[in-house]
């Protein structure tokens, strides 16, 4: 074969990669199949998936390490995203702003879940559904931290259900931004009977809807959940008292 055709099924072998990866089948963190079963996946050679590796090497889409292989890299950009997530963390409206956000892409990605979630996306659903009811019934104990992550995990689990790329994509770059607000939540409503209860309650029915694939009911429970958020942390500002604003520095969270 000609360097030119070499080169070609390089590329090929690239995209087919970036494609897994899209698709959400080869997520961000995650080691890639060993070599052979790649060259078998592809239906390449050898030399051709490993240039084709050292092309996505340069592109920054996988890393490389000795002793670990390759694995999916970071593809948010964090460093060339904190100037803006900078910004938006010091300021104290980015608290609201997020929250308007959240309530558009959350309800659609509940929506499509609903749709479209798998027996694996469900189960994946239902352990961090579980994982966050445990956090609940620990609350005294549990670090208001460890608290926030899952509920936002339960949240990310249903936005990857939704199977849209480009949505999970985009609220995975708000990543940080999107934990500190619900922080903000567990910090400021948890300690509050009726506001829990109301949490508690709004859950319960986004998870049923997304797990009995209704996706009307799973769009507006979701929408309901954070505006229904947005309205109790205003109501507190409104009576003055005391809100801990989830600005925290992105280093914070890791």
């Amino acid at each position: 074969m000609s360097a030119e055709g070499k080169t070609q099924v390089a590329d090929q072998v690239a995209e087919r990669v970036e494609k897994l990866i899209v698709d959400g089948v080869l997520k961000v963190g995650q080691a890639l199949p060993s070599e052979r079963r790649l060259v078998e996946k592809l239906g390449c050679s050898r030399s051709a998936l490993r240039e084709g590796l050292r092309i996505l090497r340069g592109r920054g889409i996988i890393d490389t390490e000795q002793g670990r292989g390759s694995f999916v890299a970071q593809l948010s950009g964090r460093d060339s995203l904190s100037p803006l997530m900078h910004l938006f963390s010091s300021q104290p409206r980015t608290l609201f702003d997020l929250l308007e956000v959240r309530a558009l892409l959350e309800a659609e990605s509940a929506r499509l879940a609903a749709l479209r979630a798998t027996d694996v996306d469900r189960l994946l659903i239902r352990r961090r559904y579980e994982d966050m009811l445990a956090a609940h019934a620990a609350s005294d104990s549990l670090d208001p931290r460890e608290h926030a992550r899952r509920d936002h995990a339960f949240h990310r689990a249903i936005s990857e259900a939704s199977h849209n790329p480009v949505l999970v994509h985009t609220l995975q770059s708000l990543s940080d931004l999107t934990l500190s607000t619900v922080f903000a939540s567990v910090n400021n409503l948890y300690c509050r009977p009726a506001q829990k209860r109301q949490i508690d309650r709004q859950h319960a029915r986004l998870y049923q809807a997304v797990m009995e694939q209704l996706p009307e009911q799973a769009q507006r429970a979701a929408r309901e959940h954070i505006n229904g958020i947005r309205d109790s942390l205003r109501e507190i500002e409104q009576e003055e008292q005391r809100l801990v604003r989830a600005t925290m520095r992105m280093d914070g969270w890791r």
